[in-house]
């Protein structure tokens, strides 16, 4: 099985830079990488450029011009550009485990998407990474992170738990730690590009490919990922946001009207 993982971000170089770094320390490298560029300036794109010329797989640059928050729609762009069958997808200001590609390949079955969490890191550390731009030791990043039990690596568990961990929420996600099968993506039509601004584009996705027969999986004790600290982003959206995913759930939504069809003659840089 062949994956792209998809990064997403927007003008945030150095935590950008984090990210890549900690994608080559992988123990099962993805088969691409591809940007999925919000509208960055000119120093994003000069960093992937770095990269491009050394790193092992393709790094894709998916970009458009700055609009305003549109992850949705820079998801689906990034969807369309994928070339291999299954999809990881992560924010660009993460540092993920060596095993964080493997866990999510490992516990991916047919029928199914992939959502995890994070390990929160706190602002003073998360400055000092970016100011280094060295990662640190995989315990420091433990031993600084605020909620440590969800950096705990336990392969076993981690399949165990995956049907059953917040069972009662199915519709619980974190789009900066999921995986699905391309395919699947394509028949709900990708992102809801209704959803502009910060929230809930994530939940409502769930809610379609919950509708369309996929099964919502729960990677704990595995999939682990550091997270930058930032500040909170404007969410003036996100009482509308809310009122679109209750319509997903309310009508039982399989496909959204404006997604993925969109772009299918989109071409990556």
């Amino acid at each position: 099985m062949k994956v792209s993982l998809i990064i997403s971000t927007y003008n945030w170089p150095s935590a950008l830079n984090a990210c890549l770094q900690s994608i080559l320390m992988q123990s099962r490298m993805p088969d691409e990488v591809i940007i999925a560029d919000d509208g960055s300036g000119s120093e994003t794109r000069d960093l992937i450029h770095q990269f491009q010329a050394y790193f092992p797989v393709p790094i894709v640059h998916v970009w458009h011009p700055d609009a305003g928050f549109q992850l949705a729609v820079i998801r689906n762009k990034a969807i369309v550009a994928a070339q291999h069958e299954y999809i990881i997808q992560i924010d660009g200001d993460l540092i993920l485990h060596p095993q964080f590609v493997n866990d999510h390949l490992n516990l991916a079955r047919q029928g199914s998407f992939i959502s995890g969490s994070r390990v929160l890191l706190p602002e003073d550390f998360s400055a000092h990474i970016l100011r280094t731009g060295k990662i640190p030791s995989w315990s420091t990043l433990v031993f600084k992170g605020d909620n440590r039990l969800n950096a705990l690596h336990f392969p076993a568990l981690m399949r165990y738990l995956a049907p059953e961990y917040k069972k009662r929420q199915p519709y619980y996600v974190k789009g900066c730690n999921m995986s699905f099968w391309r395919e699947d993506l394509f028949k709900v039509n990708g992102y809801n590009e209704a959803i502009t601004g910060w929230g809930r584009e994530d939940n409502e996705l769930a809610v379609r490919l919950i509708n369309s027969g996929k099964k919502r999986l729960f990677i704990k004790f595995g999939g682990i990922c550091f997270h930058l600290f930032h500040p909170v982003v404007s969410r003036e959206m996100e009482e509308l946001n809310d009122e679109i995913l209750s319509e997903a759930i309310k009508t039982k939504i399989l496909f959204a009207a404006r997604g993925i069809s969109d772009h299918n003659h989109d071409k990556a840089l």
